[in-house]
């Protein structure tokens, strides 16, 4: 669904259901005071204190009916708490009883995405679910999220055979022209000479698809520099360590970094942030022919380290390393870069939790009281530096990938720490940005994470 404003709207009075919101906690006390028809109206549909739990009550004529949902917090409305209303009820225009909706617009919004670019118009979609705020200043920062959450998904959800390399220079190449930013592609032999880590890995891609490595610079130089990168693998097929057919199955989300940099980078300019923004997106495919990239090659990064590749699925931390060294060269002072870079990480902390290095306990501890307050989660991972022994290699500075099944998601981010700027405050954001299931307000596939965690650190530390 493509016009968010029409799915909230400025409260003036207009007709509108009421969504009457029940506190947990008062559940029992609330039941027992409602009429005869209303308490069987919400046992006839299991209306409880748990979960997100909804009922319709009836009114005094056939049309005429309100709706009840049980929240943890009546006074505190959480981000997801009338997702499933906006999934469920039909289409129509509510209101909120005694309270303003407040974080829960973003997930009333995110309810209704659909993701149908490949599914054939019947003409029976439903119609939207309309919620009134008194409070426009929120209405504006949920159609915001909630706009760069869309394409963010749509990004993600979309086939490798319509979102390769030069589908994501065409999506920065509009972002950068909404917003009068600079664009920058460097491509062809420019990226073999100077970008040898980005080379090796997307060598073998078919014509059209080739290398490149994306950058926007947007904001008045004088403000402090801010790197946000993004992984840009559009379909990885693990290279000659070729993945089994169940691992490369959703191997079209393997850019979901570059999804959430253009994201959180448009999150910035859209704002306004008083910052100097540099977003780069190394694009690749990660493909097989004579051409490819061997186990044993040894490839020379553009920082100019040696690296033997002892494994050819581990690529994502290559094309992120010279990405990392091109944003050194401008000396930011914070950068963070997102990736689904392992399956390590997945073994940690599942497919909710997302991991987080980071190199500074300020900026992490913003991150993690950023990710609780937003209902955005993650968890700091260490950067345990005796692990650094694990990428030695006998004929290169480094090798790319640790031998053996411990600590993957660790030494994959010390990995990248050899690529930071010095003096930088950096965050590694290792994600999986996929719902294998659906739950209220996130429908099965693509998902935002850590980006509204990213931004309130942004918002905060820059006066956004």
């Amino acid at each position: 669904m493509s016009d968010l404003s029409s799915l909230i709207q400025p409260d003036r009075g207009q007709p509108a259901r009421t969504i009457h919101i029940i506190d947990a906690k008062g559940y029992d006390e609330w039941l027992g005071a409602q009429p005869p028809r209303h308490r069987a109206a919400a046992v006839a549909q299991k209306l409880s204190p748990t979960g997100y739990s909804n009922a319709i009550l009836p009114g005094d004529g056939p049309e005429d009916w309100s709706v009840v949902t049980v929240v943890a917090k009546a006074d505190k409305l959480g981000i997801w708490c009338l997702a499933k209303l906006a999934e469920t009820l039909p289409e129509g225009t509510y209101r909120v009883e005694g309270t303003e909706p407040g974080k829960a617009l973003y997930g009333w919004l995110t309810a209704q995405y659909k993701f149908d670019r490949y599914k054939k118009k019947d003409g029976k979609a439903q119609g939207p679910r309309i919620l009134l705020t008194g409070d426009p200043a929120k209405m504006d920062e949920a159609l915001r999220m909630a706009g760069v959450a869309f394409k963010l998904r749509d990004r993600i959800n979309i086939g490798a055979n319509d979102m390769g390399p030069a589908d994501l220079e065409e999506a920065a190449t509009d972002l950068a022209k909404a917003y009068g930013a600079t664009l920058s592609v460097v491509k062809g032999p420019e990226v073999e000479k100077g970008y040898g880590l980005l080379w090796a890995v997307g060598k073998a891609a078919g014509k059209g698809r080739e290398p490149r490595l994306i950058e926007i610079e947007w904001g008045n130089p004088d403000h402090p520099r801010v790197a946000i990168i993004g992984k840009g693998v559009c379909f990885d097929t693990g290279g000659l360590d070729i993945k089994p057919a169940s691992g490369m199955r959703l191997m079209k989300k393997d850019m979901g970094g570059a999804a959430h940099a253009l994201a959180l980078a448009e999150l910035v300019m859209q704002n306004r942030l008083p910052v100097r923004l540099h977003m780069l997106v190394p694009a690749v495919e990660n493909s097989i022919n004579g051409e490819a990239t061997r186990p044993g090659d040894v490839m020379i990064s553009r920082k100019g380290l040696s690296v033997e590749n002892s494994n050819t699925d581990a690529e994502g931390r290559l094309i992120l390393a010279d990405a990392l060294t091109k944003a050194a060269e401008a000396n930011p002072e914070l950068v963070f870069d997102f990736a689904t870079l392992t399956g390590a990480a997945r073994v940690a902390l599942g497919a909710d939790l997302q991991a987080v290095f980071a190199n500074d306990d300020t900026l992490a501890s913003e991150l993690m009281n950023a990710a609780e307050t937003e209902n955005d989660p993650m968890w700091r991972m260490p950067l345990y530096d005796p692990y650094k022994d694990l990428l030695k290699s006998d004929v290169a500075d480094m090798v790319n990938a640790a031998e053996g099944p411990f600590g993957g998601a660790i030494t994959a981010a010390l990995f990248l720490k050899e690529f930071v700027p010095d003096k930088a405050q950096w965050a590694h954001f290792d994600i999986f940005c996929w719902n294998g299931s659906a739950k209220p307000g996130r429908p099965k596939g693509a998902e935002a994470v850590s980006l509204r965690a990213t931004w309130k650190v942004l918002k905060d530390r820059y006066g956004g």
